[in-house]
């Protein structure tokens, strides 16, 4: 059975560098096809409305409406990433991928399809790799960045205006999100975490590979229809993200957590990956960072096309 990846990315350096040669020479490794990286595009209408953070809330909507084309398991679901914000879109068009069983062309990229008449959005699960839990709000945040909102807007705690404009609807409920590799978080965002139902994998729960593992994979899989792995680099090892601006010691190195992504994609109900905040150019002089990304979409790869079989091989 042929395997599939459908790759989609916003126009910015990062994801532009990881849609190169290099992913093409990555899939075809692993025996996958894909089609050229569908790309995020705003009109010049939407360039110029009003304010950075609705452009970015349009550029989510376009990227979901990219996702929401396809079908489930029509194929391995890649996302190239600017950063976290994009995790709306990300989440916006998994809701809306039609459903694996309809005949006839999908719905093209319509993010309201919700309703009697319609088709009721998917339930989505989110394990979230970052070493920041983005889960402030316009409240609570010390930095005022939205990128260190987007859990919390996608979970329904602030900026439903944000957040309905990229298609998000209904917020996930808290239960659905997991935490992984965690550990910087500032103080009035940690009293939001304590009071949500979020659960947690330490950066030694990944290092070691640890139960913990697979018991989130098969909580999630009995709550939701589908499972989204985002990744933002700085979860990684310093070492390896020197460029990322807001990089945290400790985190664990690209091998360990491409072998726990590679676990993770061996559950049916895993169907797409993302990869936020590459460092590049003079960021990432040595390309240590691009290598570290290619190992992290080699590892959902390898699970993903090997689910049935359960084999495993070593990550490079």
């Amino acid at each position: 059975m042929e395997k599939k990846a459908i790759i989609v990315r916003n126009d910015s350096e990062g994801p532009r560098v990881m849609a190169g040669s290099g992913l093409a020479d990555l899939l075809r490794r692993e025996g996958f096809v894909a089609d050229a990286a569908a790309r995020v595009e705003l009109t010049p209408e939407e360039k110029k409305e009003y304010g950075a953070w609705n452009q970015d809330a349009l550029e989510s909507r376009h990227l979901g409406k990219l996702i929401a084309r396809h079908r489930l398991n029509d194929g391995l679901v890649i996302g190239l990433l600017t950063n976290c914000v994009d995790l709306l879109g990300m989440l916006a068009g998994i809701q809306h991928l039609g459903p694996a069983e309809a005949a006839g062309p999908p719905d093209a990229g319509n993010l309201q399809r919700e309703g009697l008449a319609g088709i009721k959005p998917l339930r989505v699960g989110l394990i979230y790799f970052d070493a920041h839990a983005d889960f402030n709000t316009p409240e609570t945040t010390m930095s005022g960045m939205l990128g260190g909102m987007d859990v919390a807007v996608a979970a329904g705690l602030c900026l439903e205006r944000l957040r309905l404009k990229t298609g998000l609807d209904p917020a996930l409920p808290t239960r659905y999100i997991v935490f992984g590799g965690l550990r910087d978080v500032d103080p009035l965002e940690q009293e939001l975490l304590d009071r949500s139902d979020c659960s947690y994998l330490s950066v030694d729960d990944l290092r070691r590979m640890s139960p913990e593992v697979d018991l989130q994979m098969e909580r999630l899989g009995r709550l939701t229809d589908a499972i989204y792995i985002h990744i933002d680099m700085d979860v990684l090892d310093p070492g390896e993200v020197r460029g990322h601006s807001l990089n945290v010691p400790g985190g664990p190195t690209s091998r360990e957590l491409a072998t726990v992504v590679e676990r993770m994609f061996h559950h049916p109900k895993a169907v797409a990956v993302g990869i936020a905040s590459l460092p590049v150019g003079e960021a990432d002089r040595d390309g240590l960072s691009l290598k570290a990304a290619y190992r992290l979409i080699e590892g959902a790869l390898r699970g993903y096309g090997n689910r049935d079989s359960g084999g495993r091989r070593e990550i490079r």
